[in-house]
């Protein structure tokens, strides 16, 4: 049965940044059913923000930094093979403003780091997805899109 007949389906929404300072890439290591994974910061959307602001939220919990949006990447979808959920993952650029270093990640990151595009392509056995490298791929291309191609409608 598949949802034409009827069963319920949705993708999970989920937001991710790419950050750059000094030509390295913010990311995060964190623990993810036993492996220990990489990735931008990124998360679900939450139901009473907009994808700007999960965002920033999201950025901030895993990594301590504020940051400010400059730009649309992209929408990346993905269905898991193993276990067969599928995302829509909306990518940001952003530059980071303000590090927090005493504020506590979310449960499950281990730290945040800053790889060089050659340090995070050669980590790709450890990416949480493929999504990772392909939004880092397309950032480094210079693909950019106008932060209002995402319209949060009140």
């Amino acid at each position: 049965m598949n949802y034409r007949s009827g069963r319920f389906w949705q993708p999970d929404v989920t937001v991710a940044t790419v950050v750059v300072r000094g030509g390295r890439l913010l990311v995060v290591e964190e623990q993810v059913q036993g492996a220990l994974v990489l990735n931008q910061p990124a998360g679900h959307l939450e139901p009473d923000e907009s994808l700007h602001e999960a965002a920033r939220r999201e950025t901030l919990e895993e990594t301590g930094w504020e940051v400010e949006l400059t730009a649309f990447i992209g929408a990346y979808q993905w269905a898991s093979p193993r276990d067969g959920k599928h995302f829509l993952r909306m990518a940001f650029a952003a530059e980071p403003r303000r590090h927090h270093p005493d504020r506590p990640l979310d449960e499950g990151i281990v730290r945040a780091l800053w790889l060089t595009p050659g340090e995070l392509a050669a980590e790709s056995a450890r990416h949480r997805s493929p999504m990772v490298w392909r939004v880092a791929e397309d950032f480094l291309a210079g693909r950019r899109l106008p932060l209002n191609a995402t319209i949060h409608v009140a």
